[in-house]
C-alpha cells in the first residue's frame, strides 16, 4: 500500500478510536483501496467505521470535525467516509442507513449528511447497499473483526434493484454531446462494466480489472477496449458511445 495512504488510514483509525471509544467496533477500507485498485493522484480514498449502537447528534457532529480534510488532511483526492451502525451493517438491507456521511477532500466537494433523510434522492440512495455488498467480499479490516463477518451481503432481488437504479442515475448526467472522445466517458464504461461482471459472475472486481474480464470472454464491444486503453493514456470514448454501453448494461441487468 502507498505509504502516505497507509500513514493516513492509520491516523483516521486513531482520531475515530478517540471520538467514538470502545463503540468504535471496527474500520474498513472500500472502494479501490478494498478491491487493490488504488491509484495515488486518481482514486479517492473510502472508509467505513462500524459503531456498536446508533451515535448522537453530538458525537456525529464530532467525528466530521476530527476527519475532516481540515483537520486531518487526506493525501488522496478526497475522503468518502461512512458510519453505520452495527445492526444495520449486518442485515442486508438495501435502504442507506448510514449514521454519518462525509466527503471531505481538497479537490472533492464537501458533504456532511448526519441522517439518511437528509441525502437528497436525486444525489442517489443506491450507494451504500452496493458499498456494503463490496465490503462483504472485499473490505480490508483496519481495525476490528474481518468484513466479510460485519456486513452482510444484499438479497440478489434488491442487487440488481440498486444496480438498474446506478446505471439510471448515470444515464441522466449531462454528457458532451457528439462523437469526439469525451474525457470521463472511460470512467462510465467502465463502471457499468463492473456492474455487469457482479451481476454475470456474482463477484465485485474494480473498475479496469471488470473491463478486462468482458475483454478475456470475448466482450466483441469496442468501447470496453478503448475505455481501458483510457486509462493508460489513450482517448477515452465519447459519451454517446458510453451512453450506448451503459443502456445495454442496464437492459441485461434489469432483464
Amino acid at each position: 500500500m502507498d505509504r502516505d495512504l497507509q500513514r493516513y488510514l492509520d491516523d483516521l483509525v486513531t482520531t475515530a478510536r478517540d471520538v467514538l471509544g470502545d463503540d468504535l467496533v471496527g474500520a474498513y477500507a472500500a472502494g479501490s483501496v478494498g478491491l487493490g485498485a488504488y491509484q495515488p493522484g486518481r482514486s479517492d480514498v473510502d472508509v467505513a467505521l462500524v459503531s456498536a449502537g446508533p451515535l448522537t447528534g453530538d458525537t456525529k457532529r464530532a467525528l466530521v470535525a476530527r476527519l475532516r480534510h481540515e483537520a486531518l488532511p487526506c493525501p488522496a483526492r478526497g475522503l468518502e467516509l461512512v458510519a453505520y451502525d452495527r445492526a444495520v451493517a449486518a442485515s442486508g438491507t438495501p435502504e442507506p442507513g448510514f449514521e454519518v456521511e462525509l466527503n471531505t477532500g481538497a479537490a472533492m466537494p464537501f458533504r456532511r449528511t448526519l441522517d439518511p433523510a437528509g441525502r437528497p434522492a436525486a444525489d442517489g440512495l443506491f450507494w451504500y447497499g452496493l458499498d456494503r455488498s463490496i465490503l462483504h467480499q472485499s473490505g480490508l479490516s483496519l481495525l476490528g473483526p474481518p468484513a466479510g463477518e460485519v456486513f452482510a451481503d444484499l438479497a440478489p432481488a434488491d442487487l440488481r434493484r440498486l444496480l438498474v437504479e446506478a446505471l439510471t442515475w448515470w444515464l441522466a448526467l449531462p454528457t458532451p454531446p457528439g462523437d469526439q472522445p469525451a474525457p470521463g466517458a472511460e470512467d462510465a464504461v467502465l463502471g457499468a462494466c463492473r456492474s455487469l461482471v457482479r451481476h454475470r459472475d456474482g463477484v465485485w472486481l474494480a473498475k479496469v480489472a471488470a473491463g478486462q474480464r468482458l475483454l478475456d470472454a470475448g466482450e466483441r464491444t469496442d468501447v470496453v477496449r478503448r475505455a481501458v486503453a483510457a486509462r493508460h493514456g489513450g482517448p477515452p470514448p465519447s459519451g454517446a458511445e458510453a451512453r450506448a454501453f451503459q443502456r445495454r448494461v442496464r437492459d441485461e441487468i434489469a432483464g
